[in-house]
């Protein structure tokens, strides 16, 4: 089974024993921005295809519910 980039970032926050609570959350934000800018950028532009990014998106929001922060529901307006 083939492991994306973005499951070893989230595995990598999740094992960091030395992170707080909010110092996961925070990173996770992080990166869950830089996931939309690249589902953004996607839906601009006609020769990019998806190549993940919805999933990355997902497993990032699925994380941080994990932590007990719940993810406000968008739809695609809000891309």
């Amino acid at each position: 089974m083939t492991v994306s980039t973005m499951e070893l970032k989230l595995q990598e926050i999740r094992s960091e024993t030395g992170l707080s609570r909010q110092e996961k959350i925070a990173r996770l934000e992080k990166l869950r921005g830089e996931a939309r800018a690249l589902q953004r950028a996607a839906t601009e532009s006609a020769m990019v295809d998806d190549d993940g990014w919805y999933e990355d998106v997902h497993l990032i929001d699925t994380e941080l519910e994990n932590l007990g922060r719940p993810v406000a529901e968008k739809g695609a307006a809000t891309l």
